[in-house]
C-alpha cells in the first residue's frame, strides 16, 4: 500500500499529527507539505488523507485550493481528511463538513479532528491577544495563560482514523 499525508501547517500542530499518522499507517508513506512541497503524482498512490489547521474557522487556503484543483482525481480514491484545532464534538465535525468539499466527504474513508495546539512561543502580539479574547467568551475553551503553551493532541482521535485507513482495502 502506498499513502500519501499531503498537509499544510502553520505553528507545527498539523505536521506533528502528520508524522504520528505516517508511524502507525501500514504501507510505505510520503509526507507533503504543501506549503514548501510540490505535489507528487498521485496516481502511484492507493491512499490520500490531507489535513490542516483551523484558524478564524477556515483550513490553509493551501489544502483548500489542492481539494478543488483534484476534486476529480481524489473523488476515485481512498481518502481520508483530518483537520487540527481546538474544537471537539459536534463543533469540529461541523468545522470538517466546512472545510473540506462535500462532493470528497460522501465518499472519505474517514474523517476526524486531531485536537490541537496553541504555540504562544510562535504567535505574534495580535493572534496571541484574539485568542485570549475568544477563550473569554467561548466557555468551551479552558481559561488561558498565553505565557505557556497548551496541546491538547487527541491521540484516541488519531489511532481510530489509523485504524480506519488501515482496514480500508
Amino acid at each position: 500500500m502506498n499513502n500519501l499525508i499531503i498537509y499544510a501547517t502553520k505553528y507545527g500542530c498539523t505536521e506533528k499529527c502528520a508524522e504520528i499518522l505516517s508511524e502507525k499507517l501500514m504501507g510505505k508513506v510520503d509526507l507533503c507539505n504543501l506549503k514548501v512541497e510540490k505535489v507528487p503524482e498521485l496516481l502511484q498512490y492507493d491512499k490520500i488523507i490531507i489535513g490542516g489547521s483551523i484558524y478564524a474557522g477556515k483550513i490553509q487556503k493551501e489544502v483548500s485550493e489542492f481539494c478543488l484543483k483534484n476534486i476529480c482525481m481524489l473523488k476515485d480514491r481512498k481518502v481520508g481528511f483530518f483537520i487540527c484545532g481546538m474544537l471537539k464534538g459536534d463543533k469540529a465535525k461541523m468545522q470538517i463538513n466546512d472545510c473540506f468539499p462535500q462532493e470528497l466527504l460522501i465518499n472519505a474513508v474517514v474523517t476526524e479532528s486531531f485536537g490541537g495546539e496553541f504555540r504562544f512561543d510562535k504567535m505574534n502580539f495580535m493572534e496571541r491577544f484574539i485568542i485570549k479574547m475568544i477563550s473569554k467568551k467561548d466557555k468551551s475553551i479552558p481559561r488561558l495563560n498565553i505565557n505557556k503553551n497548551v496541546s491538547d493532541i487527541l491521540d484516541e482521535n488519531i489511532n481510530r482514523f489509523v485504524d480506519t485507513m488501515n482496514k480500508s482495502m
